[in-house]
């Protein structure tokens, strides 16, 4: 069964620094096989509730590969950048 990581940015970008040293960390982890960015950073409509500053969906095949790629080193270095430029929720949810 297909799992999504999903990414919402709270607010705007705080810290130009940080997020450019977040986006060239990540980038070191290379491509996933298997992951695909469905979402990022589209133009966003809120419906119902306050609406996030942005989003990102990433699908994977499951959800132990999604795991696998959060819990990458490379992308827990990145991690830390990411909370210094801004507030995000990041959760992963099974698909049908």
């Amino acid at each position: 069964m297909a799992a999504y990581i999903i990414f919402t940015r709270e607010e705007p970008i705080k810290d130009e620094v940080a997020i450019k040293a977040y986006q060239e960390t990540n980038a070191r982890g290379g491509r996933t096989e298997g992951m695909e960015a469905l979402v990022v950073y589209g133009d966003l409509q809120g419906l119902e509730g306050e609406a996030p500053d942005g989003a990102v969906v990433l699908k994977f095949e499951n959800r132990e590969k999604a795991l696998e790629w959060y819990n990458r080193p490379i992308y827990q270095e990145a991690i830390q950048h990411r909370m210094k430029a801004a507030h995000y929720r990041v959760f992963v949810v099974d698909g049908l």
